[in-house]
């Protein structure tokens, strides 16, 4: 067991999730125990109370409380079981020497926490390493649920600029969802913002946001202002519609509660669509059959940024997952009928 550590962020150290830092520094850490000592204020940045996500910054200093000593180095670390190795490296749309691309499937997290185990990306990226002698970084993060494209940085320097991008919001984000109904007009913005519904749930993946009038953000603690734009691409009669998603912004389950919001909730989403996206009665569903999957119907379609390293702008494009393609397949829409970015034709 250590005593108390006060540790000063290096030059090359900053612009980076706190939990990233620790698991580097201390690897007998896991995500729980990280948020259980930020949860309880043993770990302090500068003084203060801190949150797993909070961006540390060179010159800080972080009191570290005193902590388990590491396993020895000879001990042996639990694999990655092989079919899992296949799953993850079969999920590889484009990668090189800075970056991996990958096409996220629906039900894998994107990072561990309460009750997730170890099966999610960031556990299995070390599938990914591919020569390199550490496993790549998430620079950003999908619902467990929403499926796509999802970018891990090869490189500590990469995954700075490319977190950078993100804050900067050079990064073009457009997600694929079919909803209930069909939105009028059949292109607008969302601008509701978000706060957390009171309560907590089971490692905060039980939590709600709720939709707050744009009027009456600044005077709701907690909310954040949240921007959404949206384009109908097709439909089937009024029952449901295939939409274009672009997140200005970049709040928790935005998409989903802006969506329902509007009186439109994506097919599949419990939290937010409730029963009323069951295929019964007189439900939207009622004449769409039995062949439209209770999955939430939410991909990252495409994600286009300026390469940290060549300047060069990327654009990568993930297909559909099965239940999504099966969806499509049955309303008759075909992914290459709609521009890959409707946005640009807007007038």
């Amino acid at each position: 067991m250590s005593g108390v550590q006060t540790i000063r962020i290096g030059a090359d150290e900053g612009e980076q999730r706190l939990d990233r830092w620790l698991r580097k520094r201390f690897p007998q850490l896991n995500q729980i125990a990280i948020e259980k000592l930020c949860r309880t204020g043993q770990l302090r940045v500068d003084g203060g109370r801190v949150k797993p996500a909070t961006r540390i910054e060179p010159g800080q200093e972080v009191r570290v409380p005193p902590l388990p000593d590491a396993a020895p180095a000879s001990a042996p670390r639990p694999g990655i079981r092989d079919e899992d190795a296949r799953m993850i490296q079969a999920a590889v749309l484009w990668k090189d020497e800075h970056i991996i691309a990958l096409n996220k499937p629906p039900g894998l997290p994107s990072q561990g926490g309460s009750g997730q185990g170890d099966r999610h990306v960031d556990a299995l990226s070390e599938a990914l390493m591919f020569g390199f002698k550490e496993k790549p970084k998430l620079v950003h993060r999908l619902d467990k649920d929403t499926s796509g494209v999802l970018l891990l940085a090869r490189t500590d320097r990469v995954a700075r600029r490319l977190s950078e991008a993100f804050r900067a919001r050079t990064t073009r984000k457009i997600y694929w969802a079919a909803v209930a109904g069909v939105p009028s007009p059949q292109m607008g913005t969302i601008r509701f913002g978000l706060v957390k519904a009171p309560g907590h749930g089971r490692g905060g993946e039980g939590e709600k946001m709720l939709c707050v009038h744009p009027s009456r953000v600044d005077q709701t603690e907690g909310a954040k202002r949240a921007t959404t734009d949206y384009a109908v691409l097709d439909s089937l009669g009024t029952r449901a519609s295939w939409c274009a998603l672009v997140p200005i912004t970049g709040r928790t389950h935005q998409l989903r509660a802006h969506m329902a919001e509007l009186g439109h909730p994506i097919v599949g989403d419990g939290k937010y669509g409730g029963s009323g996206q069951e295929n019964l009665g007189d439900g939207w569903g009622a004449q769409l059959g039995g062949e439209i999957s209770r999955k939430l119907h939410l991909h990252a379609r495409s994600i286009g940024f300026d390469h940290p390293i060549t300047g060069r702008r990327v654009t990568i494009t993930a297909p559909l997952p099965e239940h999504m393609s099966r969806t499509w397949k049955t309303l008759g829409w075909f992914e290459n009928d709609v521009p890959a970015d409707p946005f640009e034709e807007a007038p």
